[in-house]
């Protein structure tokens, strides 16, 4: 496979066509989508002009699976908010903290997957258990509240009072999480 530093070599032409340059074929954003979900690791590149066009293709791609599923994964209130650190101060931070989260959901669900397996075994539930809905929800929400939290941190207009009372609703939000981690590792426990 031709590869740049460890990279499958996409290759975008003016057609809008996508050439695989490890397999000599032409590929769709349904089979780069496939790639993703393979942890294969590429990068596109405009044929003409040999400039990394990556970032906008995996746009692309979200995009397409946003609107033909039904079943989106960013919800509109998210969407809004991200559209509005656009040009804002906090641009430089959202990606790293978005890249965070990412990482440790991902880290807490192959957790989770481990402990379904040693608590069930090789059976099908051990190996194909999803998340029960409410969990899931409760993860998230907390994860939005965590990211709103961090986002008032940084806004110029705080003054002494609201940063004191922003430190009292932080350690007492910590100390919620952590009882929460404790109530689901009884639950796990249990399983």
């Amino acid at each position: 496979m031709a590869k740049n530093d460890g990279q499958i070599v996409i290759k975008k032409y003016a057609n809008r066509r996508l050439y695989n340059t490890g397999t000599s074929t032409y590929v769709t954003l349904d089979d780069l989508a496939e790639m993703v979900k393979r942890g294969e690791d590429f990068v596109v590149q405009d044929a003409k002009s040999g400039d990394d066009i990556t970032h906008s293709v995996l746009t692309q791609i979200i995009f397409e699976q946003e609107s033909k599923t039904g079943n989106t994964l960013l919800p509109i209130s998210f969407l809004r908010q991200l559209i509005s650190y656009y040009g804002d101060q906090m641009q430089m931070v959202v990606p790293s903290y978005l890249e965070h989260s990412m990482k440790a959901f991902a880290e807490q669900q192959s957790q989770m997957q481990e402990q379904m397996t040693k608590a069930f075994g090789e059976t099908p539930l051990g190996k194909n258990f999803q998340l029960p809905m409410q969990m899931v929800e409760e993860q998230v929400r907390r994860n939005t509240e965590l990211f709103q939290n961090a986002m008032k941190m940084f806004s110029p207009f705080s003054t002494p009072a609201a940063a004191e009372e922003k430190k009292k609703t932080e350690s007492s939000d910590i100390e919620e999480l952590k009882e929460q981690l404790r109530s689901l590792q009884v639950k796990l426990d249990s399983l």
